[in-house]
C-alpha cells in the first residue's frame, strides 16, 4: 500500500517520540510511506484549516533510527528546499499548517508523483484520544477525518499512556506498540466494509507491558461531557511557556486528572478583585480537566473506547465523517416561533415544533424504523431504501435504547403523531402488532402475524394435504412428498403415536420383510424405501435423521431420550438433540427422495434456495436469482446396516445428505452457488426447455400454488395483509428426472448463508423487495412494479381474497 501519515504533534521529538518508529515499521512491512508533518506541534486543533494564510513547506530528512531516551540533541535535518541530487534522499514534508492541512497537502499535492494514496495514518499520537471529549479537539482524528471527506480510507492512532505504570519513552514499549499497530493497521485496511458504512476507524493503543497479547476490540466512543464546575481554562500572569512545553505538561498529567497553574495551585477563576467593579485584565491558559473524562468512563457501562483503554486494551472504533443525527422525528417539522415566551414557564416537547410538515417534505415521506439486528443484510436494507427513495423522502427513527431484545416496539412512542406514515423492518418479536392492526393505511411491515401453515412443518403437511384432497390435479400432489405427522412426548409412547400413521408403518413393514428376506448382513439397499424424520418446528437442520425400519426409528428417539437431563437438574443448559423432544414434540416423516440429481464432475448433493417475496394481500413474487447449497461430503445412498448407533443413525454420514450450511462441519470450496451458473445435465423431462428453466418453472408454479393452498385453506394459520410485505426462504430438491420437490418454508431466512462473495444477490434482493412494497404502499421512489429494475421478481400468483 502507499500509505501517507500525519499526525498533530510534528516531526520527531519530545513531544513527537513514535512517530519514526512507525514510518520505519511501516517501510519495512513493504509499505510505500510517504510523511506530511505540522513544523511544530499542533495539538488540540481538530479539524481546522488557517484560512488567509500561505502554508509553506520545509524539508526534513530523519535519521536511519531515532533514539526516544535523548530528547535534546537534534535527530535528522531540516533544508528550505527538497534535495536536487541524483540519489534519492529520503524527505519528510513538513508545513506550518493544521494537521487537517497536512492530510490534504499530503494527499493531493506534494507527493503526487508517488501514485495515489491509499490509507492515511494520522499518528501515532502522544496521548490517548478516547471518549467523545479528547476526539471532538484531537488534531490527530482532524487529520483523518479531513482525509475522510477527501474520499480516503483513513486510521487516526493514539497511544494512551499511564506514567504511574509505565515510561511512554521506553524504547521497549515504544517498539511493541509499533509491531501491534502495524497489524492493527493491516488488519483494517484488508477488511475494511466496501458498504461505505464506515469512513475511518480511531484506534486507541495502551501503552502497558505486554500491549501484544491483549485484545483489540471494536467498540463505540463514549459520549461524555465536561463537568458542570468548573472550567478548563486557568487564569495566568502573562504568557507563561512554549506550547510544546505546555502539550507535554497537559499530557504528563493524564492520568492523574489535576488541572493546576503554573505555580502549581488549583483555580476555578473566581478570584475577583471585590474593589474593582470593572473588567480585570487576565489571561488564559487551556488546561483540560482530565478527571471529568475519567470520571465519565468509571460511572459509563463498560464496553466502550474509555473503559477498553482503561483495561489496557486496544480499542478500535469504527466512525463515519460526519456530525450524526439527533432527534430525527424533528426533520421536516418548522419550530414554533410563536411559543418562545412560554418555554420557560411551561416546557414541554409540544412547545417546541408545529404538527405541520415543512414544505420541502414530499406528501408520500415516511418515517423508518431498520433494525434487523443482522450485521450481514441490515447494512443493505439500509442501502436499497437510500438506493430506492430521495433522502428528502424518508427520516429514519432510532431504535430506543432500552428496547428489550424479545420485546414489541412502541411505535406509538417514536412517531411525532398517531397518524405519521411509517415503514418497520425488524425481528418478529419486535413488531407491535396492536399498533400495526390499528393503522392499516399508514404501517407498514416487514412480516405477516401468522404463517404457521407453511414455516412449521406438520402445518405445512397438513395444508398441502387438504388442498390436494380437494383438488387433485394440484401441482402440489407430484411435487410436495406425502408426509405423516405425528407427536411423541416421550419415546416409550412412539408405538402409540405411529398408530394412525397408516403410510409410515405400511412402507416400514414392507422394508422389514425385505431385510429378512434378503439378509441383513449384506447392506440391502434395492427396494428399500428410506425416510426422513424433521422436528416439526426446529430449523436449521437440528433433529434430522434418516430410517428405513420401526426398529431405527425407536432408536433415535431413545438416543434422545437418554440425552435429555434429568428434571432436577434445572441447572444444567439445554444443549444437544434432545431438545427435539424435550421441547419440540411434533413430528414430520416423508419419503427421502432418492436419487437427487448430481452435477457431472460433483457428487455432492444440493438443493435449491429460493426468495420468495409475498407482498400485501397478496401478490406472490419469485426471485430469479437463486442458490444451490451442496452437502459436505459426496452423495452415497443410504444403507442398512443392523448393528446401526442410534447416535449417528447407523453407517449413514448425515454430511453426505443434509445440505444445510448449517450443519456442515467440513464445508468444502463452492459450498453455496449462483443456480444459473451451475452446469446442469440435460433433463429427460425437459427436452423442450433449457434444463434450469424447466426447474425454475416448476418452482414458480409450486410456489404460487402452496401459498394460495395456505392462504384459502390454512386462514387460520395464514392471515396476508393488506399493510405487510415478507420475504421467505423457500428450499427444492431435484430429483435425477428433472422433477422439483418443495422441501420446506423458511421464515426471516439465513441470508449469511449466501457469503459475502455473493452478497451482491441478497442486495438486489432487498432493493427489488423494497421497491415494490414500500413503494407500492407509500407511494414515491425512484423505482415501482413494473420497473425494467424488477425483471428478477417474478410475479407467480395474484390473489383477491376478499380483505
Amino acid at each position: 500500500m502507499h500509505i501517507l501519515v500525519t499526525n498533530d504533534d510534528g516531526p520527531p521529538g519530545p513531544a513527537s517520540p513514535y512517530v519514526h518508529s512507525l514510518v520505519r515499521a511501516l517501510q519495512k512491512a513493504g509499505h510505500a510511506v510517504s510523511v506530511c508533518l505540522p513544523d511544530t506541534q499542533r495539538s488540540w486543533i481538530g479539524k481546522a484549516h488557517m484560512i488567509g494564510r500561505t502554508v509553506k513547506p520545509v524539508y526534513y530528512r530523519p535519521p536511519l533510527t531515532y533514539n526516544t531516551e535523548d530528547d535534546i540533541t537534534p535527530q535528522g535535518t531540516t533544508h528550505r528546499l527538497p534535495s536536487r541530487g541524483r540519489d534519492a534522499v529520503e524527505e519528510w514534508v513538513l508545513v506550518d499548517g493544521t494537521p487537517a492541512s497536512c492530510a490534504q497537502i499530503g494527499l493531493h499535492h506534494v507527493f503526487r508523483e508517488r501514485g495515489p494514496i491509499d490509507l492515511v495514518v494520522s499518528g501515532p499520537n502522544f496521548g490517548r484520544n478516547s471518549t467523545a471529549l479528547f476526539a471532538l479537539s484531537s488534531g490527530t482524528l482532524g487529520a483523518a477525518l479531513e482525509a475522510a471527506v477527501c474520499r480516503r480510507r483513513a486510521i487516526a492512532l493514539s497511544y494512551a499512556h499511564f506514567k504511574d505504570r509505565q515510561n511512554p519513552k521506553d524504547s521497549a514499549i515504544i517498539e511493541e506498540a509499533t509491531r501491534h499497530s502495524v497489524r492493527v493497521i493491516e488488519a483494517l485496511a484488508a477488511q475494511w466494509p466496501t458498504d461505505g458504512s464506515v469512513d475511518l476507524y480511531t484506534v486507541n493503543v495502551a501503552l502497558l507491558p505486554g500491549l501484544e497479547s491483549r485484545r483489540t476490540i471494536f467498540t463505540p466512543m463514549l459520549q461524555n461531557y465536561w463537568g458542570d464546575g468548573g472550567t478548563c481554562f486557568t487564569e495566568v500572569e502573562g504568557s507563561v511557556g512554549d506550547e510544546d512545553e505546555e502539550e507535554e505538561s497537559i499530557r504528563g498529567h493524564e492520568r492523574s486528572g489535576k488541572s493546576q497553574t503554573t505555580n502549581g495551585t488549583t483555580t476555578d477563576g473566581d478570584n475577583e478583585d471585590d474593589q474593582n467593579q470593572g473588567l480585570k485584565h487576565r489571561h488564559f491558559k487551556w488546561k483540560p480537566r482530565f478527571e471529568d473524562v475519567y470520571r465519565s468512563v468509571e460511572e459509563a457501562p463498560p464496553g466502550n473506547d474509555g473503559w477498553a483503554v482503561k483495561e489496557g486494551h486496544t480499542s478500535v472504533t469504527p466512525m463515519k465523517a460526519n456530525f450524526w443525527q439527533a432527534a430525527s422525528h424533528l426533520h421536516g417539522k418548522e419550530l414554533n416561533l410563536e411559543m418562545h415566551k412560554s418555554i420557560e414557564e411551561k416546557p414541554s416537547p409540544s412547545l417546541v415544533t408545529n404538527e405541520s410538515t415543512f414544505v420541502l417534505r414530499p406528501k408520500d415521506h415516511f418515517h423508518a424504523l431498520v433494525a434487523y439486528e443482522d450485521a450481514y443484510v441490515h447494512p443493505l436494507i439500509v442501502s436499497a431504501l437510500e438506493a430506492l427513495f430521495p433522502p428528502e423522502s424518508f427520516t429514519v427513527l432510532p431504535k430506543p435504547p432500552d428496547a428489550a431484545k424479545d420485546d414489541a416496539i412502541s411505535l406509538a412512542t417514536l412517531l411525532p403523531n398517531p397518524e405519521a406514515t411509517l415503514l418497520q423492518i425488524t425481528p418478529y418479536e419486535a413488531i407491535d402488532w396492536d399498533f400495526v392492526a390499528a393503522h392499516p393505511e399508514t404501517c407498514l411491515v416487514n412480516s405477516y402475524m401468522l404463517r404457521k401453515a407453511l414455516i412449521r412443518k406438520h402445518y405445512l403437511a397438513a395444508t398441502v394435504e387438504q388442498w390436494v384432497a380437494k383438488r387433485p390435479q394440484s401441482v402440489l400432489k407430484d411435487h410436495v412428498k406425502r408426509s405423516e405427522a405425528f407427536e411423541v412426548d416421550y419415546a416409550e409412547f412412539l408405538d402409540d403415536a405411529l398408530v394412525e400413521a397408516f403410510d409410515l408403518r405400511a412402507s416400514l413393514e414392507r422394508n422389514k420383510a425385505l431385510l429378512e428376506d434378503g439378509g441383513e448382513e449384506k447392506g440391502i439397499t434395492k427396494g428399500i424405501e428410506w425416510w426422513i424424520l424433521k422436528p416439526g418446528m426446529s430449523d436449521r437442520g437440528q433433529g434430522i435423521r434418516l430410517f428405513c425400519t420401526t426398529a431405527q426409528l425407536q432408536d433415535i428417539f431413545d438416543g434422545w431420550e437418554a440425552e435429555r437431563p434429568d428434571s432436577d437438574d434445572e441447572g444444567e443448559d439445554d444443549e444437544g438433540d434432545y431438545i427435539a423432544t424435550s421441547q419440540l414434540r411434533h413430528f414430520v416423516a416423508q419419503p427421502y427422495i432418492d436419487p437427487p440429481l448430481l452435477l457431472p464432475g460433483d457428487d455432492r448433493k444440493f438443493h435449491i434456495r429460493t426468495y420468495v417475496a409475498c407482498v400485501g394481500a397478496l401478490d406472490i413474487y419469485v426471485y430469479r436469482r437463486m442458490l444451490a447449497l451442496f452437502a459436505g461430503k459426496p452423495y452415497v445412498p443410504p444403507k442398512y446396516t443392523p448393528s446401526a448407533d442410534p447416535d449417528t443413525a447407523g453407517d449413514i454420514d448425515l454430511e453426505a445428505h443434509l445440505t444445510n450450511t448449517c450443519l456442515q462441519r467440513s464445508v468444502a470450496e463452492n459450498t453455496v452457488q449462483p443456480f444459473w451458473d451451475l452446469p446442469l445435465p440435460s433433463l429427460p423431462a425437459s427436452t423442450l426447455t433449457d434444463a434450469k428453466e424447466h426447474i425454475f418453472d416448476q418452482i414458480c408454479e409450486i410456489t404460487g400454488e402452496v401459498f394460495e393452498a395456505a392462504a384459502r385453506t390454512m386462514q387460520m394459520h395464514f392471515r396476508p395483509l393488506g399493510n405487510a410485505f415478507e420475504i421467505f426462504g423457500l428450499d427444492f430438491l431435484v430429483d435425477t428426472a428433472g422433477q422439483v420437490y418443495l422441501l420446506e418454508v423458511n421464515a426471516f431466512p439465513d441470508f449469511r448463508q449466501t457469503g459475502d462473495e455473493l452478497k451482491d444477490i441478497v442486495a438486489g434482493l432487498w432493493t427489488e423487495v423494497l421497491g415494490r412494497a414500500v413503494g407500492g404502499f407509500f407511494g414515491g421512489g425512484h423505482a415501482s412494479a413494473g420497473d425494467a429494475k424488477h425483471e428478477e421478481l417474478v410475479l407467480v400468483r395474484s390473489l383477491d381474497l376478499g380483505f
